[in-house]
């Protein structure tokens, strides 16, 4: 993506820069965001792993690094429907500034992220529907939101040459599913789940716990598209309630709610742009 900042005309409106929408958060928004983070952090490094231990122990499916499809029935809904799926990824989420970097609407990914090769284009996030971007998906946005626990939808869109760097998970409580849309093969494009290596196929579905270190390569010439589901664990208790709990915090937490804000921000400057 290209700088658009400056004026149009003389007399036009400010365009604003989509690389750095988040960069500079006001004031009152950056506030908030570093009120809700020390809660979210320090659960992360002084729970989660008693969390996910237990929450292992109450899982209905297998815990592990990857999972077999035909446990979860829906994905094969998504096979079925992955042309049309991929259809209007192409038609929407990949039409110019579209879609912006993970970074940019979730300032937190940016150790991982690199500005730019790692692009979402979100119609679900954290259990909160995107209007304005699913009404532009509809056969997308119907389709997921006939998942079983649903908690975030989005097209994953992996630039030439980008390495996504070894990283985990938030809770083992939350399972994601990747689609296969676009999958360049004049290279190798890949992902490592713990000690697993796994390649995507177009039309095909892979699942995995991200809670294991996972870290992606796209040693192709071309970009790669997948649709990102993540979804509720199927659990009994105590480790559904501990799952339910820690998911309502981080739903509520300014974490959240800022990344929200910023996909707004990001939808109101393409507007602009007549995108």
């Amino acid at each position: 993506m290209g700088h658009n900042s400056g004026r149009l005309a003389a007399g036009a409106i400010m365009v604003p820069d989509l690389n750095v929408i988040s960069g500079a958060p006001s004031p009152g928004s950056a506030m908030r965001a570093e009120r809700g983070r020390p809660l979210i952090i320090s659960l992360g490094k002084h729970f989660r792993g008693l969390f996910d231990r237990l929450i292992a122990t109450s899982s209905l499916v297998s815990n592990a690094p990857v999972l077999d499809v035909r446990d979860f029935a829906w994905t094969q809904m998504l096979r079925e429907n992955w042309q049309a799926i991929r259809d209007e990824a192409m038609t929407v989420a990949l039409r110019g500034n579209a879609a912006p970097s993970l970074s940019t609407i979730s300032p937190d990914h940016r150790a991982i992220a690199e500005v730019d090769k790692w692009r979402s284009f979100f119609i679900w996030g954290y259990g909160y529907r995107i209007d304005e971007n699913a009404d532009r998906c509809p056969r997308t946005a119907a389709l997921v939101e006939q998942i079983p626990g649903l908690n975030s939808a989005f097209f994953s869109i992996l630039a030439p040459g980008t390495h996504i760097p070894d990283h985990r998970g938030v809770t083992k409580g939350l399972i994601t599913c990747h689609l296969g849309l676009v999958v360049p093969r004049d290279g190798d494009v890949r992902m490592r789940v713990h000690d697993r290596i796994v390649r995507w196929s177009e039309g095909q579905t892979l699942v995995f716990d991200d809670t294991y270190q996972h870290e992606v390569w796209n040693d192709t010439e071309g970009t790669r598209v997948v649709l990102l589901i993540q979804f509720e664990r199927p659990l009994r208790n105590p480790g559904k309630w501990i799952a339910d709990t820690f998911l309502r915090i981080v739903r509520r937490s300014p974490f959240v709610q800022e990344a929200r804000d910023n996909i707004q921000t990001w939808n109101a400057a393409v507007k602009q742009l007549d995108v």
